[in-house]
């Protein structure tokens, strides 16, 4: 019997009121929108995406490996903790089969930009991601424009041998 595991993962950053600070999801600059409050660079979407490796492999979440409290990660290039986080997983003995990722905002409008997210995940997993962008339809925080959420569901499947 083949080992297959599902993970899902979930993150939510608010907007930023730094004017410099860059707006980045799936390692994608989108251009003319304020960037996320976070740590690292609030990459929403590698954010979800590396908690659905991780908990397919029942290894937490980025928040475990990747502490805001720890210096190092400060201004950390999430698609650099993706791939640690599929590093992990490796580890464990699971390799991913695919993802499938919806990114929830009002604002920006992102259906522009989708595929050349999805062909960085991608690129960083080996294996294809799909990305959906939604609107909140005005509704919540999400439909204020207060911010951006994203969930992720990640398929695994074992390699036989943990190393």
């Amino acid at each position: 019997m083949t080992d297959l595991r599902v993970g899902q993962g979930f993150d939510v950053h608010p907007f930023s009121d730094d004017p410099a600070r860059a707006l980045v999801l799936g390692g994608i600059p989108i251009p003319d929108s304020p960037g996320l409050v976070g740590h690292s660079d609030a990459d929403v979407l590698a954010h979800a995406l590396a908690d659905a490796l991780l908990g397919a492999a029942g290894l937490g979440d980025i928040g475990t490996h990747f502490p805001a409290s720890e210096p190092e990660w400060a201004g950390a290039d999430s698609l650099d903790l993706l791939a640690r986080s599929l590093a992990l997983a490796a580890a464990a003995g699971l390799v991913p089969v695919n993802a499938d990722c919806t990114v929830v905002c009002q604002a920006p409008r992102l259906a522009p930009f989708v595929g050349a997210m999805a062909d960085r995940l991608g690129a960083v997993l080996g294996v294809p991601v799909s990305v959906k962008a939604k609107s909140a339809e005005g509704l919540g925080s999400l439909g204020r424009v207060e911010g951006i959420a994203c969930l992720a569901v990640a398929l695994l499947t074992g390699t036989g041998s943990p190393t």
